[in-house]
């Protein structure tokens, strides 16, 4: 008896402690730490897959245990390797099927396929992106703006969609009427307000866009708009939204989805589903830069190739 009464004690002690430890001292949920989307999730339903819309549990451990091969053999013919691309560059150990099974990120519409427009698929095979380079679309290499804007070091999918290989970490941090995302990649951050303010002018268009948030229930919830048409995230235009739902479901884990809506390049809104793990390991600077050295030295690479 003395052992169930000292228990429930206990319980009743420790219960309150756990929940606070998910609540900021100023009462919002509590998002902060760092955290890794790595997945080995496409995000499109490969055709192999075209009628199987989830994973067994079984099915889920054997794509992460074989994630590095898979992307090996996405990336062998394309991009030519001398062994940087390892587990541990990749980050393979990480990437993770997420709780939901699913065998694509995107989980609407239900054939996990993005719901491109005629001209919104065009305009996105016309983009480049490395995305686009890994299936096997050749890239120009006449000057800069023929690159990709992740080799140009401008920015990235960040936390939106994993970058296909590595940087996949995420540090959230909090303070009252705030929250900051930064993405290792291309070291991006977005300070969200939470005060429901407007957005800024429709003339303001940036790489970032606009973000801005709010909390319904556990959930963060941010909008972003005002991207400029240089973005071209999967093909889209200036008319872009985003809106982003980051909910907790455990110490470990954050639930996110991303809804996607343009007019001028899906025929509807498209959604993703995916997890932020949370991880113990710090973000290092990624000394990326317009002017790298990989940028000019693929630019010298196509003009010997001329050359010859």
């Amino acid at each position: 008896m003395r052992r169930t009464i000292l228990a429930l004690v206990l319980a009743a002690v420790l219960a309150p402690a756990a929940a606070r430890a998910q609540t900021t001292p100023w009462g919002d949920p509590d998002l902060q730490g760092i955290w890794s989307n790595q997945t080995p999730v496409p995000l499109e339903r490969p055709a192999v897959l075209a009628n199987k819309p989830f994973f067994t549990k079984a099915e889920a451990a054997e794509v992460e245990k074989n994630s590095l091969a898979t992307i090996l053999q996405f990336v062998g013919g394309a991009i030519p390797t001398s062994g940087e691309l390892n587990g541990i560059w990749l980050e393979t150990a990480k990437g993770k099927v997420g709780r939901n099974l699913r065998t694509s990120q995107v989980a609407d519409p239900p054939d996990g396929q993005i719901p491109y427009t005629k001209e919104g698929k065009t305009r996105w095979f016309a983009t480049p992106s490395l995305e686009g380079e890994i299936m096997g679309r050749s890239l120009a290499a006449g000057g800069p703006v023929d690159r990709t804007l992740d080799e140009r070091c401008i920015t990235t999918g960040g936390i939106f969609v994993p970058n296909p290989f590595y940087n996949n970490y995420h540090q959230i941090v909090q303070a009252p009427g705030y929250v900051v995302l930064l993405t290792e990649m291309m070291h991006e951050q977005r300070v969200v307000p939470l005060d429901r303010r407007p957005h800024v002018g429709a003339n303001i268009r940036q790489w970032l866009g606009d973000s801005r948030g709010w909390w319904e229930g556990k959930t963060l919830v941010v909008e972003t708009t005002n991207f400029n048409d240089k973005r071209r995230f999967y093909g889209s235009t200036s008319a872009l939204k985003l809106v982003e739902r980051f909910t907790r479901t455990d110490n470990d884990t954050i639930s996110y989805q991303l809804t996607v809506s343009d007019p001028n390049t899906f025929l509807k809104p498209w959604t993703v589903e995916n997890n932020l793990w949370r991880s113990d390991e710090g973000i290092f600077e990624v000394a990326c830069h317009e002017g790298n050295y990989g940028l000019a030295n693929i630019l010298s690479g196509a003009r010997a190739t001329e050359r010859k």
